[in-house]
């Protein structure tokens, strides 16, 4: 079975979430299309880091100078941390743009909870 490349997971994850966003008015649709764009390359990023973390650990050694030797976070935890916020405030951002008491707001709680992200 073929690998599925990054950018076919990015385009199912932006699917997804663009179904979720069809019913809104061109204006907000039109926002939230760059947004959408970011919340599924994060998602798909932060998918592979975790699957680093885990292979690899969150600490990597290093070496500075012939007698430095030591340890720190990995660069991976790092850009996951940082990544990490920035996705659940897009997500954020994006939830609040539908009406709370609305199908396509439960559906996009849902896509978060199964990426494993908490929004509210």
């Amino acid at each position: 079975m073929p690998k599925i490349t990054v950018d076919t997971r990015i385009n199912r994850e932006r699917e997804k979430l663009e179904k979720i966003f069809a019913g809104l008015d061109e204006n907000r649709r039109n926002t939230a299309a760059s947004l959408i764009e970011n919340a599924a390359f994060m998602a798909v990023t932060l998918d592979d880091l975790r699957k680093t973390i885990t292979e690899e650990g969150v600490v990597s050694k290093y070496q500075n100078g012939e007698n430095q030797w030591g340890t720190k976070k990995s660069p991976e935890v790092e850009v996951y941390n940082t990544m990490i916020k920035n996705q659940t405030a897009i997500i954020k951002t994006l939830c609040d743009m539908l009406p709370v008491e609305n199908p396509e707001a439960n559906s996009l709680l849902a896509w978060q909870k199964a990426n494993g992200r908490a929004v509210r």
